[in-house]
């Protein structure tokens, strides 16, 4: 009976043993709340702060859904933040370019504000030059969302949600939107999109997240290296709007199929270069019959970091920080100056309700909007 009784707790401390070893191998990534401040209306802004068990943590904000920081690994195992933004809610309040923030409801420029749904014109707000950008004079990265927490053995969500209502910033319908970032234990930050209407519209919902990967704000990001998985750009007019011509890469600034610094040819003498003041055109992205696929990429050297974009969206919006210009504010008390950070914007053609070639981004009221986008970051020694 005794020697019953000492295997018996033998085995016992065994499974301890093993349950152990499995929790040191999988600690549950975790979420945690805090306030983040009050809008100048009175609302509470919270923010949500994700963390997986590798060491990325993403800071994420119920006003705009606006990303704060994001840290990601360097060559030497350290991670830090590499997303531009502020230190305060007054800051994303006042005058800012969209930094981190959620888009839509239409992401990038509709020409002359104006467009047209089954012969009815509707007119949104000229808020960049006579055009409309980004959802208008309060889109989606300037309202409140709502916020749920979803945590499973390997993954953690915030799921905001925010219903846009019939006519708001001139668009048509009740808009039910959903966006959840999920972050896992690869470091990998996934963002989806859901979206219904009970009157046909447009929807175009992307994440305008400006990256630095060197982590130092006060650098520039031309160092970076560059692949866009596309044959082909949409060139554009001195007011950004696309021309409608799909224009092959090959033997232009645009050409990114392979590794290229950012600044290799960014001051080359070429028209699209000069509308853009750098880059800031949309690519047609290849293999868009294969959905969530590799899309881009960028590296940085002296760090190591590497950013993979994946995206089921037929275009990537590469934004090289042309306007900023020592006038806004960074996290380290100083300025972010010309060119600090790029943009990867997964989307569909900018000023697409207007254009007859591009894919449409008309949603009716039996359909639902879907979209993923998968920022994976990682450090590579080169």
């Amino acid at each position: 009976m005794k020697k019953i009784k000492i295997l018996i707790v033998l085995f016992l401390v065994s499974i301890s043993n093993s349950c152990t070893k499995i929790s040191k191998k999988m600690p549950i990534p975790t979420i945690d709340k805090t306030q983040f401040g009050k809008t100048m209306e009175g609302t509470d802004v919270d923010q949500y702060v994700l963390s997986n068990n590798k060491g990325m943590e993403v800071r994420i904000i119920t006003y705009g859904g606006i990303i704060t920081s994001w840290t990601a690994v360097d060559k030497n195992g350290d991670y830090k933040d590499i997303v531009l933004g502020y230190n305060t809610l007054a800051e994303y309040e006042a005058e800012t370019p969209y930094f981190g923030a959620l888009i839509g409801r239409y992401g990038n420029r509709i020409a002359g504000g104006k467009f047209k749904i089954d012969d009815q014109e509707y007119t949104l707000a000229a808020n960049n030059g006579v055009n409309h950008l980004h959802g208008g004079l309060k889109g989606f990265d300037k309202v409140v969302w709502d916020a749920k927490t979803i945590v499973s053995d390997s993954t953690v969500s915030l799921e905001l949600s925010y219903l846009s209502k019939d006519m708001e910033e001139g668009y048509p319908g009740n808009l039910n939107t959903k966006v959840t970032y999920t972050l896992n234990n690869d470091d990998e930050l996934s963002v989806s999109y859901e979206a219904t209407t009970d009157k046909p519209t447009i929807v175009n919902l992307t994440q305008h997240s400006y990256f630095n990967l060197t982590a130092d704000f006060n650098q520039d990001v031309l160092d970076h290296e560059i692949v866009i998985n596309a044959d082909y750009y949409l060139p554009v007019d001195n007011a950004l709007i696309p021309t409608g011509e799909f224009r092959d890469v090959n033997k232009t600034p645009f050409d990114f199929k392979k590794p290229k610094a950012i600044g290799q040819q960014i001051s080359d003498k070429n028209t699209q270069l000069e509308n853009g003041m750098g880059y800031d055109h949309c690519w047609v992205l290849n293999d868009q019959d294969k959905g969530l696929r590799f899309v881009a990429s960028a590296y940085e050297p002296a760090s190591g970091r590497m950013l993979e974009v994946f995206s089921d969206e037929p275009g990537i919006q590469l934004y090289s920080g042309n306007f900023l210009d020592g006038t806004l504010p960074n996290k380290s008390n100083g300025t972010y100056q010309h060119r600090t950070g790029f943009c990867f914007e997964t989307q569909h053609y900018p000023d697409s309700p207007n254009q007859k070639n591009f894919p449409s981004v008309r949603l009716n009221p039996a359909e639902k909007y879907n979209s993923k986008t998968v920022f994976r970051l990682s450090a590579v020694s080169k």
